[in-house]
């Protein structure tokens, strides 16, 4: 599954993504809309680490996820 299928699924997704990254609140996740750069930005902003470890995060935890759509 490609990242469009995320955005176009958000609500169904940003449950999963909280139980991830916790800090991010309800209002970063509805602002984040299912934008993968705006994801990046928020979880660098609430947990202060760089662009490339943000980035392998994201792209751990979406391999590990089962998608029931």
């Amino acid at each position: 599954m490609d990242w469009d299928r995320v955005e176009g699924n958000w609500k169904q997704v940003k449950g999963k993504v909280k139980e991830q990254w916790g800090r991010l609140t309800d209002d970063d996740l509805d602002e984040i809309a299912g934008v993968r750069d705006q994801l990046e930005g928020k979880i660098q902003e609430r947990y202060g680490i760089e662009k490339d470890r943000v980035r392998r995060e994201i792209d751990d935890w979406y391999s590990r996820q089962t998608w029931t759509w």
